[in-house]
């Protein structure tokens, strides 16, 4: 009788149980070389290593984690979220056209409408808590990517994606799902129909605040994926070796961390959603959610460590209550083991679409009474 299958928490933890050839090390060596050496025939020693702008051990390590934990193909590795993005964005034609969501990781929305603009790109963004604006701006036979980010950073909006999915098989377009937030932990997109899963790794996925990635999940190898992996060589986008080892360190602790932060953030959640002369909460786990079903349907096990609040009294008092916050660190980012607090209209200028009242927490490994105690004190009137 066979084994029945590993269980992703395993893989991860374990890194897929490789071992080091060499020296039976149980950690994953870093692969410095940028080139590798062919023989006296000019035979490369080691077959497809020839440089690390195309192939490194250390990448392919953390991508075959990634892709076992996506359920997907393969998986590739990029300098940024944004250069994985840009990757698939630079393997579309002039002409053709995008459908995005209005809200969404702002600074990757904002290099969307610039590069669809230089690139010729038609782009429609429509209303992520509508069920019906996907659908209605999709043109069959003309619209070839369908690109969403669920929940909607920072107001956390669900996004269905096997909805989107039918959406975009029924325009002759490829659906790519921005699952930062979600992470695998939570939510599987190919599984519900994506071609291809984006992530900021510098987010949950490293988990440490200490590198800047982005990564790629393909449901299948094909003709679009190739011009992926060829953008990412041809344009430079690669991650360094010791990022790629950093990551892969982050990933073996990715479904305690997630798991944690969702717990807590829920905790956090409920406890202000009963405070609403305060503040009101922004949260895809709590049943007043307009999203909540959806949430349920493709999350399983927790529903993110990111939540906003939007506090009653307006910007100042938003500014203030960031400003009183003592164990909540007021920084930009997500997804790390401490608790951030961002005050996001500031963050993304005069044009953002955010509501000036709007605090985005991310929400750490720290225990949820200390968190929920320092809102408590920064949020009271006075």
């Amino acid at each position: 009788m066979a084994d029945p299958p590993l269980k992703p928490e395993t893989l991860a933890a374990q890194a897929l149980h490789r071992i080091d050839p060499q020296t039976g090390g149980l950690v994953p060596p870093i692969q410095p070389s940028t080139t590798y050496a062919r023989d006296a025939d000019y035979r490369l020693v080691v077959e497809g290593m020839s440089y690390s702008r195309d192939e490194n051990p250390t990448y392919e390590a953390a991508e075959a984690v990634l892709a076992a934990l996506e359920g997907g193909h393969s998986a590739r590795l990029f300098a940024s979220g944004k250069a994985a993005a840009a990757a698939v964005l630079q393997a579309l034609q002039p002409g053709d056209h995008v459908v995005a969501p209005r809200v969404m990781y702002w600074g990757l929305r904002n290099f969307l409408v610039d590069f669809a603009a230089t690139w010729g790109l038609g782009l429609d963004l429509f209303d992520g808590s509508d069920p019906k604006a996907l659908a209605a701006a999709v043109v069959p036979g003309r619209t070839k990517l369908v690109w969403i980010e669920t929940p909607c950073n920072p107001t956390w909006e669900v996004i269905d994606i096997a909805a989107a999915a039918a959406v975009a098989r029924g325009a002759g377009a490829r659906l790519a799902v921005d699952s930062t937030v979600a992470t695998p932990v939570l939510t599987r997109p190919l599984a519900l129909g994506a071609d291809l899963v984006m992530h900021s790794a510098t987010k949950y996925l490293n988990g440490h605040g200490d590198v800047v990635a982005g990564a790629l999940v393909t449901a299948a190898e094909d003709k679009v994926w190739a011009r992926v992996c060829r953008n990412r060589s041809d344009y430079g986008a690669v991650l360094g070796p010791f990022e790629a080892w950093l990551l892969l360190r982050g990933l073996r602790t990715l479904y305690l961390r997630v798991r944690r932060a969702s717990e807590s953030a829920l905790a956090v959640a409920r406890h202000f959603e009963g405070l609403p002369e305060r503040c009101s909460v922004l949260y895809p786990g709590l049943e007043s959610h307009p999203g909540h079903d959806a949430a349920r349907r493709q999350m399983t096990g927790g529903f993110g460590g990111m939540l906003s609040l939007r506090v009653a009294g307006g910007a100042a008092a938003a500014l203030e209550a960031a400003k009183r916050c003592r164990v909540f660190q007021r920084a930009t980012s997500l997804g790390g083991v401490e608790s951030l607090i961002e005050h996001r209209a500031t963050i993304e200028g005069p044009e953002s679409p955010i509501p000036d009242d709007l605090l985005r927490l991310s929400v750490g490994i720290e225990d949820p009474d200390d968190l929920i105690a320092d809102l408590e004190q920064a949020l009271r009137p006075g």
